[in-house]
């Protein structure tokens, strides 16, 4: 069996630790691209059909929504099935108090019997809120082991805040 990097991540105008800023790359798919590496994993990153705009405060504005209608986007591209997959790290990053709505639609697809699932998140400042129990709510069948988490500012600032050094100590590499 062999291991899985599931992601979604945003890149464009985010929060950092001062203000709002617009970045090449999510927070979220710096972590995911080092897990990957790290355990020689396969990736998936999640794509939907769902369009964000680019100015983040108007993005948060229709996350918000997006969780308060139970809206559940397309996955673009989603595996038929995660058989060939023992150990799936999971990554995200914490909206409005959880995972965006497009995590809830991809993990939701999917049966977690018999998964060693690693979550990891992103933020900037509300830990990992209740990602941890809507995580064991869809994958009561998993195994789920330690959560990682971080602000998302030190993914842009990766070497500065020592996160190899943390992620590997996580992944037990």
């Amino acid at each position: 069996m062999s291991s899985l990097v599931v992601y979604f991540s945003r890149a464009g105008s985010n929060w950092v630790k001062d203000g709002v800023a617009n970045i090449d790359k999510g927070n979220t798919e710096i972590l995911a691209e080092y897990i990957a590496k790290k355990v020689n994993a396969d990736v998936f990153k999640i794509q939907t059909n769902q369009v964000y705009t680019n100015d983040y405060r108007k993005c948060t504005e229709e996350a918000q929504e997006e969780l308060n209608n139970n809206f559940r986007p397309e996955i673009l591209d989603c595996p038929e099935n995660l058989d060939k997959y023992d150990t799936i790290y999971i990554g995200y990053p914490i909206w409005w108090g959880t995972f965006p709505t497009a995590v809830f639609a991809f993990l939701e697809k999917f049966n977690w019997k018999d998964k060693t699932i690693y979550p990891f998140c992103t933020h900037e400042g509300s830990g990992l809120s209740n990602s941890v129990n809507d995580l064991k709510t869809i994958c009561k069948d998993a195994t789920i082991k330690s959560f990682f988490e971080t602000r998302g500012y030190t993914c842009q600032n990766f070497e500065e805040y020592n996160l190899a050094s943390k992620l590997d100590e996580w992944v037990g590499k």
